[in-house]
């Protein structure tokens, strides 16, 4: 098994590996979002009222739709499909009024899901000299011989690897690295849960290693619970089909990159 991934292996089941991991993703909710106070008494009026078409017409300008429907992104992008369209307006709105108005307020004002502020984190912690050197923008990068990482927008970071690593893909990077004259290239993914969503990330952070006469070290930095024991598809594929790739927790990267 690589060495990396069994160290990441042990570290998630013999240490405060979770305590460690909100260093780098600390997933705090954000406050919840704010409702224009005009905007909130229109949708109030329409929803006593029971006008339907005026209440979908108002809750389509919040933030957050209270209710998952698959019509929902098609009314937005066109609203004058809600003259056309009675029956889905009115199958719509029937679901808002069995929430209830106190209900609704609450549903529209959610914070924002933690997965979607997952993003950005990784970026922020590199960002703080947590891998012990602070990260170049594109011209400095270039311009030093000595262990650097790259700092840029998902296209900057893209469009070196095209130009400068032979990376033939249209999927960005988390990750660009030199170090001992060796380049590196990583994919980044905290896996929250087993399932749907989450195995997708997975399979898109293990593509890295499809990649063929890329000028770099590849590796997956994968965080969650892929690494917890048991029969779940992440942790047979990481320690069946891909166990002797570089795949690794955040917490060993720094390690890794200094005995390159």
């Amino acid at each position: 098994m690589n060495h990396w991934l069994e160290l990441s292996l042990e570290y998630a089941n013999q240490r405060s590996y979770l305590d460690d991991l909100f260093k780098v993703y600390p997933t705090i909710p954000e406050g919840i979002r704010e409702i224009d106070q005009r905007l909130w008494d229109n949708i109030e009026s329409a929803f006593n009222k029971k006008d339907n078409k005026l209440l979908i017409k108002e809750t389509l300008k919040l933030p957050l739709f209270p209710i998952k429907d698959s019509y929902i992104a098609y009314l937005k992008r066109d609203p004058s499909a809600i003259e056309r369209n009675p029956k889905t307006v009115n199958r719509i709105c029937g679901r808002i009024y069995e929430i209830g108005l106190d209900n609704l307020y609450e549903r529209c004002s959610e914070p924002k899901e933690t997965n979607r502020q997952i993003g950005p984190m990784f970026k922020n912690w590199i960002n703080q000299k947590s891998l012990g050197i602070e990260p170049l923008n594109l011209e400095n990068f270039i311009s030093t011989k000595n262990d650097a990482i790259l700092k840029g927008s998902d296209q900057i970071l893209l469009q070196f690897a095209k130009d400068e690593l032979n990376y033939n893909h249209d999927k960005g990077l988390d990750f660009i690295g030199r170090f001992n004259n060796k380049y590196i290239i990583g994919e980044t993914k905290f896996l929250t849960d087993f399932g749907g969503h989450q195995n997708a990330q997975f399979n898109e952070a293990l593509n890295i290693f499809k990649l063929k006469n890329v000028k770099a070290i590849k590796v997956a930095i994968l965080d969650g619970v892929l690494y917890i024991p048991g029969n779940n598809k992440m942790y047979k594929e990481i320690t069946g089909k891909y166990k002797n790739h570089n795949i690794m927790s955040t917490l060993v990267l720094r390690e890794f990159l200094y005995q390159i």
